[in-house]
Order: C-alpha cells, then structure tokens, then sequence
C-alpha cells in the first residue's frame, strides 16, 4: 500500500507543481493530542510541502490546493548477524516509525503585500507505518527492508499562520519569497499502529511479535519554511 501511496503523493505533488501559483516547504513538529498523546510520547519530526493551484488575489481571498507532510515518530538501531547460519557477518537493522499526510487545502486570505495572515481547512488522510531496513555495514547500502505494519486513518483540519515577505526580485516576472509560519489542528479517525519497541524480536527461534496501539490519531503541528510566488501570477 506505501508504495501506492508515495506514488499518488508523487504524480499529485507533480500535477500541483506545474500548475501552482505558490509552493512551500517548510520544517515540522507534530505533537500527538488527546489518545493520541496517550499512547504515543515522542513529537514527531519532519518536513511538509504544499502548493496552491489556485491562490488568494485581488479578487478573491480564496485558494485551493495540496499539502503533504512526511513525519518520523520513533527510530531503532540494532547490530545483528545475517543469519543463524552465518553469524561471523553482521548488519545494521533500522527501524522507522513514520507518519505521510495527504491533504486537500483551503485557504483564506486578505490581500495584502508584506505581511499575510491566513486561515487553512484541510481534508483527507494519515498512513501511519513501520519500516525495518537492513543496511550493509561495511558499505551503509540498504540490503533489503520490509513493512512491518501499516494503517490509515481519515482526518480533517484548521489552522493558521502569517507570511513575511523577504524578498522580491526587481523583474516584477521573476516572483516573490515569503517566509512562512503556521499551526495546524490535526483530527484523526482511529487507526492501529507500532511505536518504539513494540516489534519484538525472538532470535532464538526467529519469531517476531508485534505490540500494537489503537487510538484517535488527534496531533498539532507547528511549521517553519518558505513560500516562493511564481512569475505568472501577479496579483498576490
């Protein structure tokens, strides 16, 4: 299913970005909230992009568009040999636990040049999902990697945030650059998934149990990056 996934992320990523009035990549906090918080302790780190098809002008303050966040909740590391029947080579085992948003995204905005506050709704979806890679350790290539476990939950969103400008080139068709903040308000369906140390490893008869956790996938995220207008759109 991840790989399904990561594709439509792709292909909708691509679709926004050769039609898109504004991208933005920013850095990403997630703070579980509610059950959530609960069960899981750690604030995810990572990175989102987003873009409008359809951005807020002079004559509208309504956008439209798409914004992705990949998220990393937990990592383990271990040493183990290859196998029982050749214990003398060893390689490192990596385990990740992760988070990918897909959101459709509605913004509204006043139209001004500085300084542009906004408020977003979002819709559609976390896959929350657990990956274990070997890697090589002479080489730190990746050997093989598997999915342990995956879910999906629906969820559904608002926030806020305010854009600075920081630069604007002296071709009025070259675009502007804004550095951008905001918070978002994350509620997530329940959804089944792992956190650190809940794959279990027995090597003595090569058996794997896994500890799973049920809840709301309720979260907060705050966001820094930078937003870029392109060229063909000027009434920003």
């Amino acid at each position: 299913m991840k790989k399904y996934l990561v594709l439509l992320m792709m292909l909708f990523v691509y679709g926004i970005n050769i039609n898109a009035q504004s991208a933005g990549l920013n850095f990403t906090l997630a703070f579980p909230d509610g059950e959530f918080k609960e069960q899981l302790k750690r604030t995810g780190i990572g990175i989102s992009m987003e873009g409008l098809i359809l951005g807020p002008s002079a004559y509208s303050p309504f956008g439209i568009g798409a914004s992705f966040s990949f998220l990393n909740y937990g990592n383990e590391t271990r040493r183990a040999p290859w196998s029982n029947t050749i214990p003398d080579v060893t390689v490192d085992v990596e385990r990740t636990n992760n988070i990918l948003h897909m959101h459709l995204l509605f913004r509204i905005a006043p139209q001004m040049e500085v300084v542009k506050p906004y408020v977003d709704l979002l819709f559609g979806g976390s896959y929350l999902f657990t990956d274990t890679k070997v890697i090589s350790s002479k080489k730190g290539e990746e050997v093989t990697s598997s999915t342990n476990f995956d879910d999906w939950a629906w969820n559904y969103g608002f926030g806020g945030g305010i854009m600075f400008k920081v630069y604007e080139n002296p071709n009025e068709n070259m675009g502007k650059i804004y550095v951008d903040l905001k918070v978002r308000m994350l509620k997530g369906s329940t959804a089944e998934y792992l956190k650190e140390g809940d794959v279990i490893v027995n090597t003595s008869n090569g058996t794997v149990t896994y500890r799973t956790s049920r809840s709301k996938t309720d979260m907060i995220t705050a966001n820094f990056g930078v937003v870029a207008y392109f060229s063909s759109f000027q009434n920003f």
